[in-house]
């Protein structure tokens, strides 16, 4: 008979914190993901070509991805607390001002300054989580950031579609830019309301050079690369396909793409909860979570190559109800693997490190996707993005090494 594992309560405090996390991450997507809302409309008034837009949408990860390095680093060195504050101005800073912009140069320089600033928010995330919340609870922890990751595109593509049909693609930057900026009060006081022992950090650093060789983190950045080349590319043009190649107005393409979205947060939480169950009946939480992101990379084959065949309105939803709940997996297992192999002390160097890998997708899927919908149209593009889902199905299942923590005695 398994053993039950008893849960410890997480503190007062590191609840708020994960709150306020998955508030942050929230908001992290509306704001990445709100250039793909505004696209049918703000190319058109920019003058912008399916590969120019491609290469906008890509600027954002040109810098997001390889900051991760050093983001994950300094985390794990310096108070990841007033890191993620400073981050979280600059990206709100960005958002806001691609209100202002007025061609394809300055759309460019804003997208990067948003990387930047983004680049903070999943190695701030994962340090924080590793560090303050018991191994048992982790589960429902990252289910809430997990959540934020799904309810950030879908509160987006619908508040953001309702402004952009109101009043236009400005508008829609200005008050996402603003709303973000007013979350960074609740962090600031509920950091200076932690006592001294609560921010002192587990240990010193590990050093990158005990990292770096390991094939379980390079399988890691790897597969979150796969798996993110598929979510990117649903953020990045599902709203433009659903406009110009299934001839739905800005309002039903904003319901269908919220559709898939809200399935996504509430499969997020539903997983979420299941692992936590799982773990704490004394089952292997290692093989629960390998297997639930190889049945959810199969799925998001499964829903994205029929994307590629389908017109009606009611065939599109379920198939991206299908692709939310994939990716509401995705975004719960690859950053709680991640904490499983790392441990609180390498933490930050890690997700730093996975998370620099797994978004280089964001910048050659977003210019090839652009190359092949100008070429090949948005069909053939839903169709290559489901090979690389279902590779990375294959990849989970064979090539991500027995899950376990990494051994740091000796570093």
């Amino acid at each position: 008979m398994a053993s039950v594992t008893i849960a410890r309560p997480a503190s007062r405090s590191a609840n708020l914190l994960v709150l306020l996390l998955g508030t942050a991450i929230f908001l992290n997507y509306v704001d990445r993901g709100a250039i793909g809302i505004a696209a049918p409309l703000m190319s058109r008034e920019l003058g912008l070509s399916p590969e120019a837009y491609g290469v906008a949408f890509s600027a954002f990860f040109w810098v997001y991805a390889p900051v991760q390095f050093f983001a994950g680093r300094l985390c794990d060195r310096f108070s990841v607390y007033a890191l993620i504050s400073a981050g979280i101005l600059l990206w709100a800073a960005s958002t806001l001002l691609t209100g202002f912009v007025g061609g394809f140069a300055s759309l460019l320089v804003l997208r990067v300054m948003l990387g930047v600033g983004e680049s903070i928010a999943f190695p701030g995330s994962t340090k924080i989580i590793a560090r303050h919340v018991p191994q048992e609870q982790r589960g429902m922890a990252n289910a809430i950031v997990a959540t934020g990751i799904a309810l950030g595109p879908a509160a987006g593509t619908l508040a953001g579609g309702l402004i952009l049909a109101t009043w236009g693609w400005r508008a829609m930057f200005l008050v996402f830019g603003a709303i973000t900026l007013l979350w960074l009060a609740p962090w600031r006081s509920t950091v200076r309301s932690m006592s001294a022992d609560e921010l002192a950090e587990a240990g010193a650093p590990v050093p990158v050079r005990a990292l770096i060789g390991r094939w379980s983190l390079w399988s890691m950045a790897i597969v979150h690369c796969l798996g993110n080349y598929c979510f990117y590319f649903l953020i990045g043009w599902l709203p433009s396909f659903l406009v110009r190649s299934r001839g739905f107005s800005i309002t039903e393409m904003t319901l269908l793409a919220t559709v898939g979205y809200a399935v996504q947060a509430v499969c997020a939480l539903s997983f979420g909860r299941f692992s936590h169950w799982w773990t704490c009946s004394g089952r292997s939480e290692a093989a629960c979570r390998r297997w639930m992101m190889v049945a959810s990379q199969t799925a998001a084959a499964v829903a994205i190559l029929g994307l590629s065949m389908a017109h009606g309105a009611v065939s599109i939803a379920l198939l991206l109800c299908l692709a939310g709940a994939a990716s509401g997996s995705l975004s719960l297992n690859l950053f709680a693997i991640g904490q499983m192999f790392s441990g609180p002390r390498a933490a930050g160097t890690w997700m730093g490190f996975q998370n620099a890998i797994g978004n280089a997708s964001g910048i050659f899927g977003s210019i090839l996707t652009g190359f092949i919908v100008q070429r090949a149209g948005y069909d053939s593009a839903f169709v290559v993005t489901a090979v690389i889902a279902a590779v990375g199905a294959v990849w989970w299942a064979l090539a991500v090494p027995r899950i376990a923590p990494i051994d740091l005695a000796h570093t």
